[in-house]
C-alpha cells in the first residue's frame, strides 16, 4: 500500500497505473475520481458509498491541477458493470410498465390519441435512447461485448475517464478492440487514467506508465514492467514456467 507521495504528472492522453494486488493503484484511482466529481458508473454514488471512506480521506488530501477543467466523464470499476447493467434493465422495465398503465389509463377513460400521445412522449423518447446506446436487451449481449458498448456509448471527447481493471471483462480480442477506442478517442481529447495488469492497454503507444510496486510510486517504461516480461517469458517457454510450478 502506498504511503505517502507528492507531485503526480497525469500525460495528456492516457496514463496507466500498473502494480500487484494491494499495491495502491485502485485506490488512488478512486480517490481521484472523487475529487474530480466525476459519476461512479454502475456503483453508488462516491461520497454516500461506505466503501469509500479511504478513498474520501485521500480525495480530502488531493490536490488537483487542470489544464482545461472538464465536467465530462466519469468513473467504472470493472467490478460494477454488473450493477450498472441490471440497473439498467430495471429502469427499462420500469419505463415499459409506466407506459402500460398510461395506456390502460387514457383508454379507460376515453381519452383522445393525442392526449395519450403526449403523457406518452417522455418515456417513449427515454426508450428509443436507451435502445439507441445500449441496445434492446444488454442481456443479450456476452459480458465482454456489453462492456465495450457501454464505453463506446458513453466515451465522449473533451472528457475525462477513470477505469479500474477494464481487462477483468475483455477477452484479449476485446482488449485490443478497447485498445482502438483510446486510439480514436484521444485524438478527439479524451482523457483516460486507466489502472490495469494489461499488457495490451499498457501497450498504447506513448502512455504515460506509472509502477506502484515497492510501496512507492514511480514512472516506468513498458519494456522495464514486470507484468510485461513475464508475459513474454511465459509465452516464450510455456513449458518452463509449467515445471516450475509442478515442482
Amino acid at each position: 500500500m502506498i504511503r505517502s507521495f507528492t507531485d503526480l504528472e497525469v500525460g495528456p492522453s492516457v496514463t496507466c497505473f500498473v502494480g500487484e494486488n494491494g499495491s495502491g493503484k485502485s485506490t488512488l484511482l478512486e480517490a481521484i475520481a472523487l475529487a474530480a466529481g466525476l459519476p461512479f458508473v454502475g456503483a453508488d454514488e462516491g461520497f454516500r458509498d461506505p466503501s469509500f471512506q479511504q478513498q474520501r480521506r485521500l480525495a480530502a488530501g488531493l490536490g488537483l491541477t487542470w489544464r482545461r477543467r472538464t465536467h465530462r466523464g466519469f468513473f467504472l470499476r470493472a467490478e460494477d458493470f454488473f450493477g450498472w447493467q441490471r440497473r439498467l434493465v430495471r429502469e427499462r422495465a420500469e419505463l415499459e410498465a409506466r407506459l402500460t398503465d398510461i395506456d390502460r389509463e387514457y383508454r379507460d377513460q376515453g381519452r383522445s390519441e393525442q392526449a395519450l400521445g403526449l403523457a406518452k412522449g417522455p418515456m417513449t423518447s427515454s426508450l428509443k435512447d436507451m435502445e439507441r446506446r445500449y441496445g434492446r436487451d444488454p442481456d443479450a449481449r456476452s459480458h465482454g461485448e456489453a462492456f465495450l458498448n457501454l464505453f463506446g456509448s458513453r466515451f465522449t471527447p473533451g472528457s475525462l475517464v477513470l477505469l479500474d481493471e477494464p481487462e477483468a471483462a475483455l477477452s484479449p480480442q476485446s482488449q485490443l478492440g478497447l485498445l482502438a477506442m483510446l486510439l480514436d478517442m484521444t485524438s478527439r481529447e479524451c482523457q483516460f487514467l486507466i489502472a490495469t495488469h494489461s499488457p495490451i492497454i499498457l501497450g498504447y503507444p506513448g502512455a504515460l506508465i506509472y509502477s506502484f510496486d515497492g510501496g512507492r510510486i514511480e514512472r516506468a517504461e513498458y519494456d522495464d514492467l514486470n507484468h510485461v516480461r513475464l508475459t513474454r517469458d511465459f509465452l516464450a517457454d510455456r513449458a518452463r514456467f509449467l515445471r516450475r510450478l509442478s515442482g
